[in-house]
């Protein structure tokens, strides 16, 4: 069964389609939010540079703990960084220094390519290698959307880490055998957009007009819910819980109270086994405009 990751892109950023304090949270709030996390069992902190302040707030939080040294914190390369012709391991390492220096660790329990493209890129992957050699990083690996960098990473042979997206609207992981094949490979499984930023959570009416698409699968996914009498968030997050090669189930979230609820509800298991086969069933091969949320703003790939 999964553990839980928290995630901070909201920490750093306004983030998703259904931000509900419309704004991102104060540095109070994001470290009460990372106090009561790490006080109910989650050790593991994804973050990104990316993702506006959110590594510099985390490093603010870390720099006022003696115990880092039970904690995982796994950032990721800035996208798009590497231009033709650069030096890229210079480039990758000094990246993954400012990171270190901005989140107060000496080491990274992850580091993963936030551009998947750059599992392509062999001086990329070593410069990646040379990191966990020398000692910045435990473990390296890559950020998905597409299974086929995924299928790419497996066969680089050094990756450690794969993060990737799954929901009730995007079973591909699992469906296609892509989870299997990297656990076979040894591969750790990270999953992220349980709640497809929000998406689940929004009145139908409010969901813009380029997401009126995924109304009828929103529709289904309620109707069998009410059918088994399953709470939402409850149902989002087990859903996810329930399969068990996946490692890690990252989430974000913007104020304590959805902290609590969500950690409360994950580590339930009050939504019948039922109840997540007949959503297995009836939700399938949702198009990629719906589950990829780089696709929304104009239907081609941000």
């Amino acid at each position: 069964m999964p553990d839980l990751c928290l995630g901070t892109v909201q920490f750093g950023m306004k983030y998703g389609i259904h931000n509900q304090i419309g704004r991102q949270p104060t540095t109070e709030e994001s470290f009460a939010m990372l106090d009561y996390a790490l006080g109910h069992g989650i050790n593991t902190i994804d973050t990104a540079c990316a993702y506006g302040e959110a590594e510099e707030i985390l490093g603010k939080y870390l720099k006022q703990r003696t115990d880092k040294h039970n904690l995982k914190v796994i950032s990721k390369l800035r996208p798009n960084v590497i231009e033709p012709g650069s030096m890229t391991e210079n480039i990758v390492t000094e990246e993954c220094k400012g990171s270190l220096k901005c989140l107060s660790v000496d080491q990274l329990d992850g580091y993963l390519l936030h551009t998947p493209e750059y599992i392509y890129n062999e001086d990329i992957l070593s410069a990646l290698v040379q990191l966990k050699q020398e000692g910045y990083v435990r473990n390296i690996g890559v950020s998905i959307y597409d299974l086929k960098e995924g299928y790419a990473a497996i066969e680089t042979g050094v990756v450690d880490y794969i993060q990737l997206p799954y929901s009730i609207l995007d079973q591909r992981g699992i469906k296609e055998g892509f989870i299997t094949a990297a656990k076979e490979a040894g591969i750790t499984i990270f999953t992220r957009s349980a709640f497809l930023q929000g998406l689940f959570m929004m009145d139908h009416k409010s969901i813009p007009e380029h997401l009126q698409k995924a109304v009828p699968y929103l529709e289904t996914m309620e109707r069998i819910l009410k059918e088994y009498g399953a709470d939402k968030i409850s149902a989002i997050l087990q859903f996810v819980k329930y399969e068990k090669e996946i490692d890690y189930l990252v989430f974000g979230v913007e104020k304590i109270e959805q902290l609590q609820e969500d950690i409360q509800k994950a580590n339930q298991t009050d939504v019948p086994e039922e109840c997540m086969m007949q959503l297995k069933k009836e939700i399938d091969n949702v198009e990629q405009s719906i589950i990829f949320p780089s696709l929304w703003a104009n239907g081609k790939k941000g």
